[in-house]
């Protein structure tokens, strides 16, 4: 059991990052604010008690809201006059750090827009967790949620996201994730690399690595469970001509330094850094 400590909390918001799987996970200062707060809402108020309970925290007589996609307007109104009335109030979603896929922004612009302090309790992302294991570049991702469940709005969000240069990353069902790798294999290219990282932190951890074609393949043969994170690899940069690059590079150069813009601009084109900064030096003397 891990110690924690009442503490004299200000009156307002406390965004409560809580484990994705392994009860460890948590912070001490997350346990002090649940340990303390006036109000406790959360995402799943079963997870949330046995979250508790595991840690030895007392809920005691506090109120315990269930603040969801279902009871977001009639709880979300119930938290604010708590914060009204000069209260604490801790927010944990289902699992991982709030704000993220799930319904607590709406509480967080309310709360905000009626001058109320509010403050995050960093700790566990399923995002981040994914990106750290996948061995996919990080430099740059673009987070792009849980794509739609029909087939052909799926393949329209993801040809919309086929020229960002960054790993992308999805949640996603594991009754819909083979669906979901063939579209993208047939959308961004079959040999583009990716990884399905599945029960992040949990007994059954799985990382499954190859390109979106063998992935596909793979899991069109084998059903899976659990919480499921995509990755999917950057796709080949988009060709660009020398008028296009000179014009991106006076763009860049408005606010960055020439080196940090030719770093930039390689990176994002393929060109060589070497032929970019000497065009952005030619460009400087002309």
């Amino acid at each position: 059991m891990v110690n924690h400590k009442e503490v004299k909390l200000e009156a307002g918001l406390y965004l409560v990052a809580t484990p994705l799987g392994t009860a460890r996970d948590i912070t001490l200062r997350a346990l002090d604010v649940l340990a303390s707060a006036d109000v406790i809402a959360a995402e799943d108020t079963r997870t949330m008690r046995k979250l508790l309970e595991i840690h030895g925290v007392p809920l005691g007589n506090r109120p315990l809201l269930a603040y969801h996609d279902h009871s977001g307007e009639r709880e979300r109104a119930k938290i604010i006059k708590a914060l009204e009335a000069g209260q604490s109030v801790a927010y944990g979603s289902e699992a991982g750090t709030p704000m993220i896929a799930d319904p607590g922004y709406h509480l967080v612009g309310e709360a905000r827009s009626g001058g109320h302090m509010v403050t995050s309790l960093p700790g566990p992302s399923a995002v981040v967790t994914a990106l750290t294991l996948g061995g996919l570049p990080t430099d740059m991702f673009t987070f792009a949620g849980f794509l739609p469940n029909t087939k052909g709005a799926r393949k329209n969000a993801l040809k919309a996201l086929e020229a960002v240069q960054g790993t992308l990353v999805f949640y996603e069902s594991p009754k819909r994730v083979a669906a979901m790798l063939a579209d993208a294999a047939e959308v961004l290219g079959g040999a583009r690399e990716a990884r399905v990282c599945r029960e992040l932190t949990k007994r059954f951890e799985e990382v499954l690595s190859g390109t979106l074609e063998k992935l596909s393949a793979e899991l069109a043969e084998r059903s899976v469970k659990g919480e499921i994170v995509v990755l999917i690899g950057k796709g080949a940069a988009t060709v660009v001509t020398e008028e296009e690059l000179k014009e991106e590079l006076a763009l860049l150069l408005v606010d960055m330094s020439l080196r940090d813009a030719a770093d930039r601009l390689a990176e994002d084109t393929g060109h060589k850094r070497r032929d970019i900064y000497q065009m952005g030096l030619k460009m400087q003397r002309d």
